[in-house]
């Protein structure tokens, strides 16, 4: 049985080989042509199906790795919810006492800068007066400075107050 296999085979290999040979001798059998065009796209066929076969293999194990990433990114995310919210409300209400330190200090400020004004008026007010009292005193020392010459030159001799004298 299994010689008349291999004889069965021979055979077959045989005149593929002969039919082979003649076509590349007769090259112009248009069904020969058929037949090596459609075993070229079987081949081609086959080895796409392989390539396709493997994307997919990999795209599959892509999608449940990836869902796994993903279902633990969205379990993290949602733990985190609650943090977030206290952190969010903890800078909201620091924000709330900020704005109302700000505005007190703004009001600080005024009344600062009002407190100033009136004190540069005051100031301003004094210095005026200081000049004003400062000139006239000014002059009645330069007149009394003038008046005591003259009294002097006017009584040089009379009222003589030296130690011989007494």
């Amino acid at each position: 049985m299994a010689s008349l296999r291999c004889t069965a085979v021979l055979v077959l290999g045989l005149l593929t080989g002969l039919s082979l040979a003649e076509d590349s001798l007769n090259a112009a059998n248009p069904i020969r042509r058929v037949v090596t065009l459609l075993a070229k796209m079987q081949s081609s066929v086959a080895a796409e199906g392989e390539k396709e076969k493997k994307l997919f293999e990999e795209f599959m194990c892509y999608c449940k790795t990836g869902t796994d990433d993903l279902e633990a990114s969205i379990d993290a995310a949602e733990a985190k919810i609650p943090q977030v919210e206290s952190a969010l409300k903890e800078a909201t209400a620091a924000q709330t006492q900020l704005k109302e330190e700000i505005e007190q200090h703004k009001a600080n400020v005024a009344d600062a800068k009002k407190t100033i004004a009136t004190a540069t008026a005051l100031r301003e007010k004094e210095a005026a007066a200081f000049a004003t009292e400062s000139s006239d005193l000014k002059t009645n020392v330069a007149a009394l400075g003038k008046a005591t010459a003259a009294i002097e030159a006017g009584t040089a001799g009379s009222f003589l107050q030296s130690s011989s004298a007494m």
